[in-house]
């Protein structure tokens, strides 16, 4: 049995993989692309080599990458999904009845492509008739667009690269002008035990921009550093309420967790101010 050693640029270790057998290997326009076996965890997408999603635990990534922001949403309708191109972020907004609209701006369409073949159960949602898809930069959709839009998710590859266009002040002020008053934003932003100087610089660019700006967490296995953040922004509205019911089918997010992903006041308090040490 061969074995792949992950290529994670920031972390200080790295990830050592059993695989079974390599299902796909090729290279877009934009980067390497390999589905491998593991007798772990399945099925593994690997970008630039480094590990996107595995079939045993992506459910805990994309459920609390989105259903935390639109459980906080009164009643989102338009959805603007950047990245992700796997389909699992889209999977999960389609599950919200709410939902009429889903625009998913993906830059490498083949990326979706390879995940319609390998990942069915992952990619089930991007063929839905509410999707339209847009092999494009993200940044540049969301740019001078109207205000018409409820909630905007970001699910990237690592800040480097051409993923580096989502995570700039420039891009999160488009994001709020084409929200509406209620619109909320979320992006991962990291892992606090790797990248906690990343974290911090994630949160004051969105502070330069939005009123209500907050941090929660979720464990992952198969994410460098493990203790995974994502860093959410709103124009008016607590992202930590609850103003739906929880209604839907998961495998780990749940109402009760929604409460308790958020980082404590006085931790989150101590992080901003750079008193934590690690």
């Amino acid at each position: 049995m061969i074995k792949f050693f992950e290529k994670d640029p920031y972390a200080p270790i790295q990830y050592v993989y059993e695989v079974s057998n390599i299902l796909h290997h090729s290279k877009s326009p934009f980067q390497e692309i390999m589905v491998v076996e593991n007798p772990h965890f399945g099925r593994m997408l690997i970008l630039d080599g480094v590990v996107q999603i595995t079939e045993r635990d992506e459910f805990f990534y994309h459920e609390m990458l989105v259903h935390v922001l639109l459980h906080a949403h009164p009643n989102p309708r338009k959805v603007i999904v950047i990245g992700g191109g796997d389909g699992g972020v889209v999977r999960e907004v389609l599950k919200h009845d709410s939902v009429e609209k889903v625009y998913f701006i993906e830059i490498d369409e083949e990326v979706i492509n390879v995940s319609r073949k390998f990942f069915p159960g992952v990619a089930s949602g991007v063929d839905d008739n509410r999707v339209e898809i847009k092999c494009m930069d993200g940044a540049e959709f969301v740019k001078g667009r109207a205000g018409d839009i409820d909630a905007v998710i970001v699910d990237s590859t690592d800040i480097i690269g051409f993923a580096k266009s989502l995570f700039t002040v420039e891009f999160f002020k488009s994001v709020k002008d084409c929200l509406t008053e209620d619109g909320m934003f979320v992006s991962l932003s990291e892992s606090l035990h790797f990248h906690k100087e990343m974290v911090i610089e994630v949160q004051e660019a969105l502070k330069l921009i939005f009123p209500i700006v907050d941090l929660y967490t979720v464990p992952l296995a198969t994410y460098a550093g493990n203790w995974w953040t994502f860093s959410v922004a709103s124009k008016k509205l607590d992202v930590r309420t609850m103003r739906r019911k929880y209604a839907i089918e998961t495998k780990y997010y749940s109402d009760e967790v929604h409460m308790q992903s958020f980082m404590p006041p006085k931790m989150y308090q101590k992080l901003m101010s750079k008193g934590l040490q690690w």
